[in-house]
């Protein structure tokens, strides 16, 4: 992966945690890593807990961020989110979010998906 793609994904994530914070979420976790893959955030919002894939792309010639969750992403999120819920003394009430951003020169869109479709 290039230099200038994981810039580009971390100041994602960065704003994505902002976004999520001004929302009032409590951020736990930021690049949760597991044998699975990785979660970008895992967010509390009451009495839930938010599984977060933060999408970034620096225009929207190939498609939206958020077109590029694919089934094998949601398959490889939901069993890191297991891991993590099995590190937990609870069964906790859980949500997976998506977070896309796409990025203008100086401006951006940032789309804030709540409870994706795991189907897909």
């Amino acid at each position: 992966m290039s230099l200038r793609r994981i810039v580009l994904g971390r100041s994602g994530e960065q704003r994505a945690k902002k976004l999520l914070e001004k929302k009032g979420y409590k951020i736990l976790e930021q690049n949760y890593r597991t044998r699975f893959g990785e979660i970008d955030l895992i967010a509390t919002d009451g009495d839930q807990i938010i599984f977060v894939e933060v999408k970034t792309r620096s225009s929207n010639r190939f498609g939206y961020p958020e077109e590029s969750v694919t089934r094998q992403k949601i398959t490889h999120l939901m069993r890191a989110a297991e891991q993590y819920i099995l590190g937990l003394n609870e069964m906790p009430k859980v949500r997976f979010d998506v977070i896309a951003i796409t990025e203008h020169d100086a401006e951006q869109d940032m789309v804030h998906i709540e409870n994706i479709d795991l189907s897909k």
